[in-house]
């Protein structure tokens, strides 16, 4: 890194900008430094690479990389908008870590926070109901999701949220897992399972939230589940719809629901 800055002329002291990001099991820290100041084009010859957009280069990054990176992410965007007291107005201090930003003026002390986020697959019994938004790539459905308000349970956030996009009514639903997600900022998606009555599956999409939601079969998702992700918007193939990689929850959820409809139908 030295070397680097040496070369595009910036001072060593910009390595102080830099937060701890992870350690191997081999106790090797992994540090972040934004360098995007740097010109792009030199960068990406010196370090032999090329830049891309995180969303897209998602489905090729390893989970441990992925881990890595979304934190990493997260924390610069953190450290960048979090400069100024929200008490005093005055500049705050990173910790070396960068685990923290302090006010010396009113000893103030700042942490990184996430906002929690429930992702939903909602089932009727023997479907599982898929969505798309519009900046969703060309073809890809997910499971539905929405930001918590304040005050809301978890339980509470997911039937409001079911009732606002599709218009049905949740009986009963329980948590799965959750996974940290940078989009658009540093988000906790909490994954549920949601079942609806089979008798009352019409859907009503929120037409402002959502593009398109249908119910899927279950042959129809262990297909989409079969083809793997489809990185590009240009790419079509022909397929009636794919959903998001292995590395999100929304599959998680998805292979959950599956193992379940198989046990049931053995």
């Amino acid at each position: 890194m030295k070397r680097i800055l040496q070369k595009f002329s910036q001072s060593e002291r910009q390595m102080e900008d830099s937060m701890l990001v992870g350690c191997s099991e081999e106790c090797t820290p992994y540090f972040a430094l934004d360098l995007g100041s740097l010109e792009r084009a030199a960068l990406e010859s010196e370090l032999g690479g090329s830049f891309a957009d995180l969303r897209k280069a998602f489905v090729r990054l390893e989970e441990e990389d992925t881990t890595l990176i979304f934190l990493a992410q997260a924390l610069l965007r953190w450290h960048n908008n979090h400069q100024y007291c929200g008490k005093t107005g005055q500049p705050t201090e990173k910790n070396l870590a960068g685990s923290k930003r302090v006010c010396h003026g009113s000893e103030t002390i700042y942490y990184p926070q996430m906002s929690p986020v429930v992702i939903t697959l909602v089932s009727d019994g023997s479907r599982c109901l898929l969505v798309r938004q519009a900046s969703f790539p060309r073809g890809m459905y997910s499971a539905l999701s929405g930001f918590c308000d304040v005050g809301e349970t978890l339980e509470e956030t997911v039937r409001r949220e079911v009732a606002e996009e599709v218009g049905l009514e949740v009986e009963s639903l329980w948590y799965s897992a959750s996974q940290h997600w940078p989009f658009p900022n540093s988000t906790l998606m909490i994954g549920c399972h949601a079942m609806v009555c089979s008798q009352q599956s019409q859907i009503s999409i929120n037409q402002q939230e959502l593009e398109a939601a249908k119910w899927f079969s279950l042959e129809e998702v262990e297909q989409a589940l079969g083809r793997g992700p489809i990185p590009s918007q240009d790419k079509d193939d022909g397929l009636s719809f794919w959903v998001p990689p292995k590395q999100a929850i929304a599959h998680k959820l998805l292979q959950e629901w599956v193992k379940k409809q198989s046990i049931r139908a053995a």
